[in-house]
């Protein structure tokens, strides 16, 4: 069982709702914000294991090629082009194996290429396994990372915690999602964002709830909106400044126990929410 967390722009609260969240509902919990990771800054794991990501990438045997520009032309992302031989552009190759697939003269090979890595631990007396993937400085493609890190779950209940926005890395995280939470501010800006995070995850039929970070007034524009809809509010969290002072400290919510109750009552709201949509 997959739980996406996601939310239309950075900065809303995401990770912290990702990661408290783990903790209560002793789920498993997955950084799939790979760009940024920054979960392990508040669960602060046991790392067991870390190892590198890589992706194929042709190399050319010039002695071999007979410079017909099959590979050239097969290639969908441009990695490849012919000026006098054929170049190739590490960064704009998605290791797909194209290239080498048609090449008639077997002039092409593969390297491994690093683009990232991927760090798995333990966190608390109870073992909470933990995953993040963090994407190497000037490389461009996140996805290699995000599946490699979904490819280790298994059918344990798993909290990913998606990159911002409504990217490909979004929606990467998002595939074989069984429920997600949305998570947002009381804000015009934050309803904007919202409102493209909720035609993502009604495009991909992933049955959604939605989280209210910063929240200083009951009656919010937000809140009424989702209420106008019929959207499933799933809790709210306040404008606070212990909330801030833990934040700032890199310290879970959840050791505070008027927040440790506020997420198990967000907990109880997606069982609910998933075990009504499940019935459908």
């Amino acid at each position: 069982m997959k739980i996406a967390v996601i939310s239309g722009k950075g900065g809303t609260g995401k990770t912290t709702v990702a990661t408290n969240l783990a903790t209560v509902m002793k789920a498993t919990y997955v950084d799939c914000d790979v760009e940024e990771p920054n979960g392990f800054i508040f669960l602060k794991p046991d790392i067991k294991e870390s190892l590198d990501v890589t992706i194929p990438v042709p190399t050319i045997d010039t002695d071999k090629c007979n410079h017909c520009k099959a590979c050239v032309d097969i290639c969908q992302f441009n990695a490849l082009i012919h000026v006098d031989k054929v170049m190739v552009f590490e960064k704009l190759c998605h290791g797909c194996g194209a290239c080498q697939a048609v090449c008639p003269t077997l002039a092409i090979t593969e390297e491994e290429r690093p683009i990232g890595r991927i760090q798995i631990g333990t966190y608390g007396e109870e073992g909470m396994a933990c995953l993040s993937g963090t994407l190497n400085l000037t490389e461009p493609m996140a996805g290699p990372i995000i599946s490699q890190l979904k490819g280790r779950l298994g059918q344990e209940t798993s909290l990913i915690d998606c990159s911002p926005g409504t990217s490909c890395n979004v929606v990467k995280g998002l595939l074989d999602a069984t429920y997600a939470i949305l998570v947002t501010e009381p804000t015009a800006f934050g309803l904007h964002d919202l409102l493209l995070a909720i035609d993502l995850v009604e495009q991909m039929s992933i049955p959604f709830g939605i989280v209210i970070n910063r929240v200083h007034e009951s009656h919010n524009q937000v809140s009424l909106y989702c209420k106008s809809k019929g959207y499933t509010l799933l809790g709210e969290i306040p404008y606070d400044r212990q909330i801030a002072t833990l934040y700032s400290n890199g310290e879970l919510l959840v050791r505070q126990s008027q927040y440790k109750a506020m997420f198990h009552e967000i907990a109880d709201g997606v069982k609910e929410a998933m075990a009504c949509s499940s019935s459908l």
